[in-house]
């Protein structure tokens, strides 16, 4: 089972330190995944616009969370 399976079980136990902290963990996974792929998509051209409609969030709110951010290596295994 992965990492990730075993966050997405883990956050809906009925105990709620084991599900909040679950929680906690999958959005840290969220956002390294998703500066990975911002990443990716700029390193193949893709412009601030077309990231924006794939996460369905307006332009200048992927551009002001990623422009100016150091690009990431490609592997997002911690």
């Amino acid at each position: 089972m992965s990492q990730a399976t075993e966050l997405a079980a883990a956050a809906g136990s009925t105990d709620p330190r084991v599900g909040l902290r679950a929680v906690r963990a999958l959005r840290r996974l969220l956002e390294r995944l998703e500066v990975v792929q911002v990443d990716n998509a700029r390193r193949q051209g893709w412009s601030w616009q077309e990231i924006a409609d794939a996460l369905e969030v307006s332009r200048q709110a992927v551009h002001k969370k990623h422009a100016g951010r150091p690009a990431v290596e490609s592997s997002w295994e911690a």
